[in-house]
């Protein structure tokens, strides 16, 4: 998370050219969205339980489980084509390269502008993947990809999750308050399984992260007009990002 947020200053900073970023996360972690506070949305009992640890992001949104995944990260100036100051088209774009990455994945699955949920617990509101979103990429109604946006000096991030496997059980005891009584657990578990869905589980074989991230490289490269260099980190941009996660990132979500 600290290395995201230096990349999005070096770019809005012109230091830096826009970045496509496709990491990993070890151990698993909860990435919570800067809004978001407390045990109301995190059972932080059950991550110590379970060894996975809690950030909070620099972008809003919901609670994100990054365990078997691949996390994503575009950052941009919005005058830099095809990006534009259009919040919604920028997403629009990028999701059209998500969709491909998936075609190229065997996985069939289409982008609605607005999803349509014909029920919405608020037991299972804290969870980024039962959360209505524009432009989102679902398969039989059920979402694919979790994304969020910061937008900061004529530049924006936008990061998101793509599961490869999604334990629900898990996802739902880490996700929700402890005190939420057992019927609303089940009803909230339900509202999971109804509204979220993994790359592994629509495929005849299992995919690996290496596949993934191969796709997601191809799929970038040929839906925008860009073209992509391998590159690294510069050891100023380290050491400021060590900086933040000491001092920002490190502290009990953020």
């Amino acid at each position: 998370m600290a290395v995201d947020e230096v990349l999005l200053n070096e770019v809005a900073q012109a230091r830096s050219a826009p970045v496509l970023r496709l990491y990993r996360w070890q151990p698993a972690a909860v990435s919570l969205g800067y809004a978001q506070r407390g045990e109301r949305q995190v059972n932080f009992e059950a991550c110590r339980r379970h060894g996975i640890d809690v950030v909070r992001r620099l972008t809003g949104g919901r609670a994100v489980l990054h365990q078997r995944e691949m996390t994503y990260a575009v950052i941009t100036r919005e005058n830099v084509p095809p990006f534009s100051s259009s919040i919604l088209d920028n997403y629009r774009l990028i999701a059209d390269a998500l969709l491909s990455a998936y075609t190229g994945l065997e996985v069939q699955c289409t982008l609605e502008p607005r999803r349509r949920r014909t029920e919405y617990v608020r037991e299972a509101s804290n969870v980024c993947f039962a959360a209505p979103s524009s432009y989102e990429i679902v398969r039989n109604g059920r979402k694919l990809t979790g994304s969020a946006q910061k937008r900061q000096g004529g530049a924006f991030l936008q990061h998101g999750s793509l599961p490869l496997e999604m334990d629900l059980d898990l996802l739902w005891e880490i996700l929700s308050p402890a005190e939420v009584d057992p019927e609303s657990k089940k009803k909230g578990r339900r509202v999971l399984e109804e509204s979220v869905d993994w790359i592994n589980r629509l495929r005849s074989e299992p995919a690996s992260e290496l596949q993934v991230e191969e796709a997601l490289i191809h799929s970038f490269a040929d839906c925008l007009p860009i073209g992509l260099k391998e590159d690294c980190l510069r050891e100023h941009e380290w050491a400021r990002a060590r900086n933040l996660a000491s001092a920002k990132y490190a502290k009990n979500g953020g």
